[in-house]
């Protein structure tokens, strides 16, 4: 990666989010909010789409697993919702930076006029040095359940704010060549282009905590590389990474977007 970064979206997971007991994981959220903070101390504008609201609903009413009936996952989404943005702003205002919610619904990234309104609302709080917090609006929408996960959306929203860099922090560390758990399987450090030998590579499902899969990685890098915008997959597990992913290390994978 070459070009300087100066707008960039990053999308955390739930499995990245939160402990296999569906508690929020809250070292691992507060090292994502200091790097993000000490990003907008650098100059850059960060949007940041985050999962978890399910999750946290079924930590916070001592679910034993995430529920399947839509019903369910969206009285979950509101319960845990609150909770979450608790804590974002918490920890957001003590490095200094304030945050904004979005909650944004596939009609709304569909409809001309709701688009335009949604690019002019996101402009806005970036020009304020706010960091917009985006999430799926699950609880009046059911394309989470028929879209499936949240890698879309963050690919929606870097289109949507004209980001030079969409990062997706998932529970392993890139693109593999082949299955994640299977012996000898490597990561790609780059993809010039998305072929059909790359999609073979490309798995089923996520964890059991969140949503997304590779093959849902692999339509948000689509998605977005069309349209000139860099995409890396990388390990949330270590949120320090994306110091140097900005500065155009080869940590994970990085989709390279098509020379506008």
């Amino acid at each position: 990666m070459t070009k300087q970064v100066k707008r960039v979206v990053v999308k955390v997971g739930t499995s990245t989010l939160t402990y296999e007991t569906g508690k929020i994981n809250l070292r691992r959220l507060e090292t994502l909010v200091r790097v993000l903070s000490d990003l907008m101390n650098m100059g850059m504008e960060v949007i940041l789409v985050s999962s978890g609201a399910i999750g946290v609903g079924v930590g916070k009413l001592g679910l034993s697993e995430k529920p399947t009936d839509t019903r369910q996952k969206q009285a979950l989404a509101a319960i845990g919702q609150a909770s979450l943005m608790a804590i974002y702003e918490k920890y957001f205002k003590e490095y200094g930076y304030n945050t904004g919610q979005v909650l944004l619904t596939k009609f709304i990234l569909e409809d001309e006029l709701r688009y335009i309104s949604a690019k002019n609302a996101f402009n806005t709080m970036l020009d304020y040095r706010v960091i917009p917090i985006v999430n799926e609006n699950d609880v009046i929408s059911t394309y989470e359940i028929e879209f499936g996960d949240n890698d879309t959306l963050s690919a929606y929203v870097a289109r949507l704010v004209d980001a030079d860099l969409l990062v997706i922090m998932s529970d392993i560390d890139g693109f593999y060549d082949g299955d994640p758990s299977a012996p000898g399987s490597q990561v790609i450090p780059v993809v010039e282009e998305i072929t059909d030998q790359i999609r073979s590579c490309a798995g089923g499902k996520g964890t059991r905590r969140g949503t997304g899969g590779m093959r849902t990685k692999l339509k948000a890098a689509e998605l977005v590389c069309s349209v000139g915008i860099d995409m890396v997959i990388t390990n949330g597990n270590c949120p320090d990474n994306l110091y140097g992913i900005v500065q155009g290390e080869s940590i994970g994978t990085l989709f390279k977007g098509k020379k506008k």
